[in-house]
């Protein structure tokens, strides 16, 4: 696992061999923005002492959806630490073992990377503290929110930060290389409608599911690749 300066002081991305997380830093608080896979606990646990900070102070761990990739260790780290685990109403189910995990529509294309994407371990059932709706507070980073993006999965979520001009995407967008629509998505069309309106909340900084953070003429590349993705 790689950890990588986002913000001094603020936010870190933890990078898997697919998939990454996020840490936000409150003063001594933490929030985990996604979990890694079902083997990554140890490794967030490490990466969190190596900055100096405590691994008791992760109140919480916000899933941007339910894929195995963003889900793993949460209820690990959960249990070990007494951090909160939030995820979205229409995705709970699938994190709690409740509901199988939505199929995606693939394109030709996404098919082999589909199989790729299976080798990470699948995610144990994971207890859900809070059920999350569009538009609220978070509790963290000044003021995050919830913006509710479907298509990948029916309860993606983005979060925003606005005080901070920080948004973390789940894997509504990608970014290898430019920011693209990300894929697997259950819905197409309702994904690029989730990655329009993400794209309309002009970030300074975006931290994506999968691809390196955007810190550099943020809003107009989200803009463009938005206005730019075909149905």
């Amino acid at each position: 696992m790689d950890l990588v300066e986002v913000l001094p002081n603020r936010l870190h991305m933890l990078r898997f061999p697919i998939g990454q997380a996020y840490l936000w830093q409150d003063g001594g608080a933490l929030t985990l923005v996604d979990a890694g896979n079902a083997e990554s606990a140890a490794a967030i646990e490490g990466a969190i002492r190596s900055l100096g900070l405590l691994p008791e102070r992760l109140e919480r761990i916000v899933l941007t959806h339910c894929h195995r990739d963003h889900v793993g260790a949460a209820g690990e780290l959960a249990a070990r630490w007494g951090a909160r685990v939030l995820a979205h109403r229409l995705d709970a189910p699938v994190v709690r073992g409740e509901r199988p995990v939505p199929e995606p529509v693939l394109l030709d294309w996404e098919i082999p990377l589909y199989a790729h994407g299976l080798t990470v371990p699948e995610a144990p059932p994971t207890p859900v503290d809070r059920e999350l709706e569009d538009g609220d507070a978070l509790g963290f980073g000044d003021g995050a929110r919830v913006v509710h993006a479907p298509g990948h999965t029916d309860g993606s979520i983005g979060i925003h930060l606005p005080r901070h001009g920080v948004l973390f995407t789940g894997d509504c967008v990608a970014a290898v290389g430019p920011p693209m629509l990300g894929v697997f998505n259950v819905d197409r069309v309702r994904a690029i409608e989730s990655f329009r309106r993400l794209a309309a909340l002009e970030p300074s900084v975006a931290c994506f599911g999968h691809g390196d953070p955007l810190t550099v003429d943020t809003a107009s590349a989200l803009a463009e690749a938005a206005a730019g993705t075909p149905a």
